[in-house]
């Protein structure tokens, strides 16, 4: 427990000290995200599902290259799925290669049924990680790129897997224009998952579909168990219809 103390107060103090090193008055603040209506909330890791209609609330909230992405979901009976409180820094910025690092706390809500004095009840349980990645992208061609996606956790709580390992690597197509203003992309996804002793490998993919200038886009994303002995359907699909903004803010003196 102390290990993990440590680890989030040297987290925290980085922060810190890169909040001080992006605030400068010519760097523009920024506020944008993504609110999405899906028929079955996917995961983080795209092997797991809510398993039900959900509305997911993805934001980004930052300054230069430091960014606070808090990443909120719900079932659409209201009840809390899971609060990610990223936080992200773009270490490198070239023309063809990116990469970000970051991580994030994270609160996961389970439903326990209980019996009370007789009376059959249920009740929000409330599960904690700590979790950090590494994603760099190599860019190609304008419409292609590579990446991959490193993610590690640790359980904060006894009851829930202490050691996660997520390693996927993806082929990027995007802004394809397909007919007048629409534009695709398609993002196919080979990932390794262990958590714990237990581990597999998966296929995954999305579908983006959008209009130009047009907030509003429909994502499809699908997942198939390759080899794996791990919780979980053999395959998962999900569809959401999405709500995108950005907006850019500037200090005046």
């Amino acid at each position: 427990m102390k290990f993990k103390t440590t680890l989030l107060l040297v987290f925290l103090a980085s922060v810190n000290h890169l909040f001080a090193q992006t605030d400068t008055t010519k760097t523009p603040s920024f506020f944008a995200g993504q609110i999405t209506a899906t028929n079955n909330g996917v995961s983080l890791i795209p092997s797991f599902s809510l398993g039900k209609p959900a509305i997911l609330f993805d934001l980004s909230i930052g300054k230069g290259r430091l960014s606070f992405d808090p990443m909120f979901r719900f079932g659409m009976d209201g009840k809390p799925w899971a609060f990610v409180l990223w936080w992200r820094y773009k270490t490198i910025q070239q023309k063809n290669f990116k990469m970000s690092v970051g991580a994030h706390p994270a609160i996961v809500f389970r439903t326990e049924d209980a019996n009370v004095n007789g009376i059959n009840t249920s009740y929000l349980k409330v599960q904690r990680f700590f979790a950090w990645e590494a994603t760099p992208t190599l860019s190609v061609h304008k419409n292609i790129a590579l990446g991959v996606n490193y993610l590690g956790s640790t359980g904060l709580t006894k009851d829930v897997t202490q050691s996660t390992t997520f390693l996927a690597f993806k082929t990027i197509f995007s802004n394809l224009s397909w007919h007048k203003n629409w534009q695709a992309s398609i993002i196919p996804q080979f990932f390794y998952l262990k958590m714990d002793d237990i581990d597999g490998t998966y296929l995954s993919g999305s579908l983006i579909i959008s209009k130009k200038k047009s907030p509003i886009s429909l994502t499809t994303i699908f997942s198939k168990k390759l080899r794996s002995a791990l919780a979980g359907d053999d395959l998962l699909w999900s569809v959401g219809l999405n709500y995108n903004f950005n907006h850019q803010f500037r200090r005046v003196n």
